[in-house]
């Protein structure tokens, strides 16, 4: 994928996971993108360690994948800040 695939990518993946987790994290739409691109990284880590997969493009094993990676990474961040 290229550079602006994964921004457009972070920027879905990052919007879904706080609205399946709303909540005071920080906000704005780079932070929203960053925690996209991250949490599919993250997302595809995992993904490849339990055999399920990597992030490879926009296809609906790609974008679960992704977005639970997200969601962990709010949860991860929820809990360090408290």
């Amino acid at each position: 994928m290229g550079i602006i695939s994964w921004i457009v990518m972070g920027l879905i993946v990052g919007l879904l996971a706080k609205f399946i987790m709303p909540g005071s994290d920080p906000g704005g739409i780079i932070i929203t993108i960053v925690i996209g691109i991250v949490g599919a990284f993250v997302g595809g880590f995992i993904g490849s360690w339990l055999g399920l997969g990597t992030v490879t493009g926009f296809s609906v094993r790609s974008l679960l994948l992704a977005v639970g990676g997200a969601v962990i990474l709010l949860i991860i961040y929820r809990i360090i800040r408290s």
